[in-house]
């Protein structure tokens, strides 16, 4: 019986289960609940608090503040290139560490300190967003948010007294609000001048610290200690409004500003040839710096003469001792017609030393290519007195800290007036009806001067800069400016007004610079940004 009830028990426990499950197969599937309801779904945004500090441990910047943008392009950069971005901040680290150990280290009686291990581990920091400013001004302000839960190993031996002392700096956490602005922005790469660092609120930093293998971190009260003490010394330095300042480029160079007067006496020429076919020549002379956008200075005419003299005088703005040339065009006069280039020479202003008058005479060439037969043919001779002038230190340097700063007039300069500088940044929403291929045209007391002009563009960018020398200060005067566009194909509209301004100079002359965005006459949605500055021999 023991066999067979065991036999029977077996096969009634195996048909059982089938049963059960397939049955409980059928009532799943015929008798479903009817009171469930669908999950309901809310955005993000409609969440209340506590829900979403469950959904986000950590909720990124970018939710909590719509003006920062999300930067999970820049976090894979870092990621892809951590390994080696690593080796060079620490390399960089390394070299400017030491100068200032090597400096440091006698006030405290330290044989020496050096790196015995430097990384910044595996793990690189992360953006959470990044808000940027816009402002009129020639500038760029972000302001990312960093976070670094790092596994950095830096190891620091201390040697002194003829002992030996090993710090080592691990698992570092770092939240950082900085403000980053890039000022002012040039046209030379890397397009600009300085950077200016500042932090919106004070960090938050976290590490380990270890002393011959103690980590001093766990001694009661020293975390806390050590947490207030960087803050309030990191904040002290550069807590906003301070700045940490790292200058990129030499601002004279890269903004191309007056670094000098280069003064041109036209003395006489001799042994001209003639052009006319009757009668002799009638020689001017046209000075022009390169690299310089103002007109070229003229000589006055002299008519029929072969040996002219002139001894007149004129002032030319230097931006580039280095590089500049001192281009001169000597050209024979005509009433009616073309005026025929009569030679031409140059002198670098590498060969004019400064405060010392150096006298040239030049024999006149038809052009500055060396290997060109024609250059031997005489052409006569013209004699030149040059002395350059560069500014002081302190006026550069003073001209150069901010970009709101308006320099002096150069040396020069009328007595009574000064140097009425104007700088085409942009326009927007600028659009024609036949074209759109715009330029800024300048008249002030009858001179002209023109931008370069862009195609097909309703938002065109310049940064083109002009300079009037004035007698007087335009106080009662207006700066008229229009913006153009012209276009070769359009035969029955060559050239249609975009919309135009007429700035009253007294502000500019009161305020010494002007920086505004100006709503366009005859344009319906356009604007321009104009920037003004009056430079008098005494700076602004």
């Amino acid at each position: 019986m023991g066999f067979f009830s065991a036999i029977l028990g077996f096969f009634g426990f195996g048909v059982g289960i089938s049963i059960g499950l397939v049955a409980g197969y059928f009532l799943f599937i015929y008798f479903q609940p009817t009171n469930v309801e669908d999950p309901e779904i809310k955005p993000m945004v409609e969440q209340e608090q506590e829900t979403l500090q469950k959904m986000f441990p950590e909720i990124p910047v970018w939710i909590k503040s719509p003006d920062f943008d999300r930067l999970d392009w820049l976090n894979k950069f870092l990621e892809y290139m951590w390994p080696y971005l690593d080796k060079a901040i620490c390399k960089t680290a390394k070299n400017i560490a030491k100068p200032i150990i090597a400096e440091q280290i006698p006030k405290y009686k330290i044989d020496s300190v050096e790196f015995e291990t430097l990384t910044l581990g595996s793990l690189p920091p992360t953006f959470q967003g990044m808000k940027v400013y816009v402002t009129d001004e020639k500038e760029l302000i972000m302001e990312p948010s960093v976070k670094w839960a790092g596994n950095p190993n830096v190891t620091v031996s201390v040697k002194a007294f003829g002992l030996k002392a090993t710090v080592q700096v691990v698992d570092l956490q770092a939240f950082l609000l900085p403000r980053i602005t890039l000022k002012p922005l040039v046209p030379s790469f890397p397009c600009f001048a300085n950077i200016y660092v500042s932090l919106m609120e004070k960090p938050h930093v976290d590490f380990g610290l270890k002393l011959i293998g103690a980590d001093l971190m766990s001694i009661p009260g020293v975390y806390r200690i050590v947490q207030d003490i960087i803050k309030d010394q990191v904040a002290n330095m550069y807590l906003w409004p301070k700045t940490l300042e790292v200058p990129v480029l030499d601002m004279s160079k890269a903004l191309k500003r007056p670094v000098g007067i280069l003064h041109v006496k036209v003395l006489h020429a001799m042994k001209l040839k003639k052009k006319d076919l009757l009668g002799a020549s009638d020689p001017y002379v046209k000075l022009k710096l390169t690299d310089d956008k103002l007109p070229s200075k003229k000589t006055t005419v002299k008519h029929k003469n072969l040996n002219p003299e002139w001894n007149e005088e004129f002032n030319l703005i230097v931006k580039d001792p280095d590089s500049q040339v001192l281009e001169i065009n000597v050209y024979d006069w005509e009433q009616v017609g073309k005026h025929d280039k009569m030679g031409m020479n140059t002198i670098s202003l590498k060969e004019v030393s400064p405060e010392d008058p150096k006298r040239f005479t030049l024999d006149l060439l038809k052009n500055m290519d060396p290997s060109d037969v024609q250059n031997e043919k005489s052409r006569g001779q013209i004699v030149l007195e040059l002395t350059y002038k560069p500014f002081k230190e302190e006026d550069l340097a003073k001209g150069f800290e901010e970009t709101q700063t308006v320099p002096k007039a150069p040396e020069g300069t009328p007595a009574g007036g000064g140097l009425l500088v104007v700088i085409v940044h942009e326009a927007q929403d600028v659009e024609g009806k036949y074209h759109t291929n715009p330029h800024v045209r300048l008249i002030f007391r009858g001179e002209e001067k023109k931008t370069k002009r862009i195609k097909k563009n309703r938002d065109p960018r310049w940064e083109d800069e002009f300079h009037f020398m004035v007698d007087e200060p335009p106080t009662n005067d207006r700066l008229h400016v229009e913006v153009l566009s012209t276009s070769s194909r359009n035969l029955l509209h060559q050239k249609e007004s975009l919309g135009y301004i007429d700035i009253n100079l007294g502000d500019v002359v009161a305020n010494k610079r002007i920086n505004e965005r100006y709503h366009l006459i005859d344009s319906k949605n356009g604007r321009l940004q104009v920037e003004l500055q009056w430079r008098t021999s005494e700076a602004g």
